[in-house]
């Protein structure tokens, strides 16, 4: 046990005298440089403060060694607000014209016409709202997939109803083109 207690002592002080004299030998140099801050470039903050708003704020900024630019936008969006003032027509119980304001929309115009709900037309509702909408399509909201293939679809009709007169002014060339060559030669 003596024995044993005797070489843990050696060791313990063998590695504290090589701990010491390593930390004496080791030189650590660095330069610190206190009088160079880091350029900064600091962004508004946008704040909208009510929920019941339809705007998001977005701010951003860029710096450089010289200049830095900030700047801070709100942005509005209208199918937030197209949806808070059906909602608020809805709640007076003008449910046509809420469904009117929902109708400017090409996708919900669509939808619509699709499902045979035909959106309200000048005041008038069901078929006879249909019949509006068809005889004027030019007020139907810009972008409608439904009336594009509408007017696609009757372009197509209208081309195969003409007559080919191409035909016959083909033949026409052709011979045209054979009493030139004869007079040439």
């Amino acid at each position: 046990m003596k024995l044993l207690l005797t070489i843990l002592f050696v060791f313990g002080a063998t590695a504290t005298f090589v701990d010491l004299h390593a930390a004496d030998s080791n030189t650590v140099s660095s330069t610190v440089v206190t009088n160079n801050t880091p350029p900064t470039a600091n962004s508004p903050s946008v704040v909208v403060n009510n929920s019941d708003v339809c705007t998001s704020g977005y701010s951003g900024s860029v710096q450089t060694q010289v200049l830095g630019i900030s700047s801070g936008i709100t942005i509005k969006d209208t199918n937030c607000e197209m949806i808070k003032l059906a909602r608020s027509l809805f709640g007076m119980n003008m449910r046509v014209a809420a469904v009117a304001t929902l109708c400017a929309d090409p996708r919900i115009f669509d939808a619509m016409w699709m499902s045979a709900s035909f959106c309200p037309y000048m005041g008038s509702i069901g078929d006879s709202a249909k019949q509006g909408w068809l005889d004027n399509p030019h007020m139907v909201p810009e972008g409608s997939q439904v009336f594009a293939a509408m007017a696609k679809t009757e372009e197509q009709q209208k081309n195969k109803e003409e007559p080919k007169k191409e035909g016959h002014n083909d033949i026409k060339k052709y011979i045209l083109g054979g009493i030139t060559l004869l007079l040439l030669f």
